[in-house]
């Protein structure tokens, strides 16, 4: 379960004190996540009704100084109608407080699964939700650098070595050489706006085909629109060992474009972009598999599977992304 840091009923009781969202009711620890801890918390409500909230300690992972970027990012696309959680501030304004020397932040609960198995029409609303995102980003008066770029996969590339990678998968070692080209990859005359830069199936909540909720934008910056959609292609339009998806590619490209249509520039770059994007996973899994002990009840994520990602934007290049 990611809970690292115990808060007794007493502690979280006391914390919520301090937001005017009625007295605790429960609280329930949540498995998901792997960098902070995070509860399910019922209260009485403001005005007696019952009310959700997620109330998340930052652990690791996460620098206290990007704390008002991430949570007013949150607060400014809520304000403006996205399927985003809005921060709760509390009664003296603040969006997080200070717990056992932790920052915490009260989150508005919504409501939603997260798909395992995306249909061609969620993908198409994930598209259509993308864009408004970033549109509705443009005027957010923060920034932030994208500490997971395209120089920062190669970095960890090379730590993890030539030797090392080869242990995992003797294919891995020639995404070295892939990951220089990717660094090379110039992103600033592309189109900007704040991205959310990681959003994975299980970082999308839907009711059916309608998206309620996108979450988890810890690792939100400001960066080029383009490098976000070929983020979450890259992400949502595989099954697994049954390679690409076609069809999952196509709806989600129609569903952004339907709300912002990409430039000439975007496009005939989104095939590089996306395979940056791509060996940025291979990088974080391969780091993961060789810190990861062999005794370790962890089961890792095997870098090969983005690597194979890689090969497909390779091959195919502006045919990934085709409405048609």
């Amino acid at each position: 379960m990611a809970v690292y840091t115990h808060l007794g009923a007493e502690e979280l009781s006391r914390l919520i004190a301090h937001y005017d969202v009625g007295e605790l009711v429960s609280a329930k620890g949540i498995a998901e996540g792997v960098s902070n801890s995070n509860w399910l918390i019922e209260t009485s409500g403001a005005e007696g009704q019952g009310a959700r909230f997620i109330l998340t300690m930052y652990e690791r992972r996460i620098e206290l100084s990007d704390l008002p970027y991430f949570l007013g990012l949150l607060d400014h696309l809520s304000a403006k109608g996205c399927p985003v959680p809005r921060t709760i501030h509390d009664s003296a304004g603040a969006a997080y407080r200070m717990e056992q020397g932790k920052a915490v932040a009260l989150i508005e609960f919504l409501p939603g699964v997260s798909p395992t198995q995306p249909s061609p029409d969620q993908a198409h609303a994930v598209g259509q939700v993308l864009a408004e995102m970033h549109l509705c980003s443009g005027d957010f008066t923060r920034s932030r650098a994208n500490t997971m770029g395209f120089a920062d996969n190669l970095a960890v590339l090379e730590k993890c070595g030539a030797q090392g990678l080869a242990s995992i998968n003797a294919d891995l070692p020639a995404m070295i050489q892939h990951a220089h080209k990717a660094a090379a990859l110039d992103m600033g005359a592309l189109p900007q706006a704040n991205i959310h830069a990681d959003l994975f199936p299980d970082n999308v909540l839907m009711l059916g085909s309608e998206v309620t909720g996108l979450i988890d934008f810890y690792f939100a910056c400001t960066g080029a629109m383009a490098l976000d959609l070929a983020t979450t292609h890259a992400a949502w339009c595989f099954d697994g060992a049954n390679g690409y998806n076609a069809d999952l590619g196509r709806a989600m490209v129609a569903g952004y474009e339907s709300v912002r249509p990409l430039t000439d520039k975007e496009r005939a770059i989104l095939p590089d972009i996306a395979k940056g994007a791509a060996l940025r996973f291979v990088a974080s899994r391969a780091e993961d598999w060789l810190d990861t002990p062999d005794d370790a009840l962890v089961t890792r994520k095997d870098p090969m599977e983005f690597a194979q990602r890689w090969h497909v934007y390779d091959e195919l290049g502006e045919k990934a992304f085709s409405r048609a």
